[in-house]
């Protein structure tokens, strides 16, 4: 089991450098963002990981193209769009979350610690690092302070060039002439990088292989899709732009769909590396582009040299890269508001660091649903009036009531209009007019204590009289029936015409 495990291991970490490669130039051409870049993330590694030791690398592989057919089924059938309606506190909460984590994950590569497990849990590493903060290392410490003050003070010298790429490689010379071997390097911590192209190879693509990889490919997709899409969100905030949805979900369905053939891992956008890509100076899809040809170039030239990048190098790089996207002055900015909207942001941020980013958004949609909800029912105005434009014979008076309505009636404000309206027909008048031009939609749940409302109205006599009713509440009302059994006769466009109608039965004793 151990050697499967290891194999495992070595052919994910090298199959996420081709999945840079390939992945990374492909969502830059053809992804609906122009900053975002395709790489690993943090919640693709235990999920593909997982389905690598249950079915194996090669059907990895397949559910990954299965995957990319089903994002392009997602932009081709518009669910992209989507992503617009998550609220800003839930994409603030989520990006400190990651920024957090980002900058955290990287302290004990900033100390060099040795020995440390990498776990799941937020609170389990940061339990690691404190157990293992004697282990520290000098060397390690040096070498991210250099690289810390090359990111802080190269900017302002050569704005031009990337100041990560100049600390990378000061610091990597400085550790290679001064104290080779007395820190980790990539090449110790995961090995030497191929420096060969990957060959095309085929998945093997049998409807039985298929059958069993739907639950996998499925998981892929979504959590690729919304990984990919909150990328592309969070470029968004950066850089003050709007990315395209669904051609983002297709992008990234041929990516997942393209890669899989050289030996690729399944792809999603990654918001580490698009935030640095924007921190960078990226300006166009053209930066994807090279980032994707500057990984082709570490594989097959630089490859001897990348193998001597110092881990902590890459720590204060990260670090600023989470501090640069942690959206901290709008973070402060929604704590102050004292609302429900600072409330869906703790959770949404907590969850994203104790629990998961998926979990986060999941929750913080549907807390900022409930609340939006309990917000506009309260806002719904119920108005009992007196009639205008018309007279009302005074021995009248007591058998028709007339209610001005406002506000869409829907499950967060249907009780409420329930409660005003019992209480008017308890006073038992014969027609109850109900102005509702102002009303812009009734859903199921209003509907349904629509219909009470007049069932019980009419076993007391009464009538309903609707008038200003809106094309569209008035087909809701329709498709359920209640249209038909209020009477079209009932329905007025004017206020007026139903106070006439109301008195004229009544004259008639009717």
């Amino acid at each position: 089991m151990k050697k499967v495990w290891l194999n495992s291991v070595k052919d994910y970490t090298w199959a996420r450098f081709r999945k840079d490669l390939l992945a990374g130039i492909i969502v830059s051409i053809f992804g609906g963002s122009k900053f975002q870049i395709a790489g690993p993330t943090g919640a693709f590694i235990p999920v593909l990981l997982g389905i690598v030791l249950t079915y194996g690398y090669q059907d990895l592989l397949v559910a990954g193209m299965m995957a990319g057919v089903l994002l392009c089924l997602m932009g081709i059938f518009k669910i992209g769009t989507l992503i617009k309606f998550i609220p800003r506190p839930v994409t603030i909460g989520f990006t400190a979350g990651i920024a957090v984590t980002i900058f955290m994950g990287q302290v004990g590569n900033f100390l060099g610690l040795t020995g440390m497990e990498k776990h799941e849990s937020f609170v389990a590493n940061m339990n690691e690092i404190w157990l293992h903060l004697d282990s520290w290392n000098f060397y390690s410490v040096f070498i991210s302070c250099i690289c810390m003050l090359v990111l802080f003070i190269f900017p302002k010298i050569l704005p031009r060039i990337p100041a990560p790429l100049i600390g990378l490689v000061i610091t990597t010379a400085i550790a290679m002439l001064f104290f080779p071997d007395a820190l980790p390097t990539i090449g110790s911590a995961y090995g030497d990088i191929p420096s060969t192209f990957p060959p095309f190879e085929f998945p093997d693509m049998t409807f039985a292989n298929m059958s069993k990889l739907i639950g996998p490919a499925f998981v892929i997709a979504m959590l690729g899709g919304i990984e990919s899409l909150l990328s592309a969100v969070v470029a968004d905030g950066m850089t003050n732009t709007k990315h395209n949805s669904n051609r983002e979900l297709i992008g990234q369905g041929i990516a997942n769909i393209v890669t899989p053939m050289f030996g690729g891992i399944p792809a999603t956008g990654a918001i580490a590396r698009t935030a640095t890509n924007i921190n960078n100076g990226a300006t166009s899809r053209v930066s994807g582009v090279i980032h994707g040809i500057f990984v082709l170039l570490t594989l097959l030239v630089l490859a001897p040299v990348a193998v001597n990048i110092p881990i902590a190098a890459m720590a204060p790089i990260l670090m600023l890269v989470a501090w640069n996207m942690s959206e901290r002055k709008t973070f402060q900015h929604i704590i102050k508001l004292k609302s429900g909207d600072t409330l869906v942001l703790i959770i949404t941020f907590l969850l994203t660091v104790f629990a998961s980013l998926t979990v986060a958004v999941e929750v913080g949609l549907l807390l900022a649903v409930v609340l939006f909800a309990k917000q506009m029912g309260s806002s719904m105005q119920i108005e009992e009036i007196e009639p205008e434009g018309a007279e009302i014979a005074p021995h009248l008076h007591e058998k028709i009531s007339i209610f001005t309505i406002r506000g869409p009636l829907f499950f967060g404000a249907a009780q409420i209009f329930q409660q005003n309206i019992i209480k008017a027909i308890h006073v038992k008048p014969k027609y109850l007019i109900l102005r509702m031009g102002k009303v812009p939609i009734i859903d199921a749940t209003a509907e349904g204590y629509f219909h009470q409302i007049e069932k019980e109205f009419s076993k007391q006599g009464g009538q309903i009289l609707i008038t200003g009713l809106t094309d569209k509440a008035k087909e809701s009302l329709k498709g359920s029936g209640l249209y038909d059994r209020i009477g079209e006769e009932h329905f007025f466009s004017h206020t007026e015409d139903a106070i006439h109608y109301a008195e004229n039965a009544l004259n008639k004793g009717d």
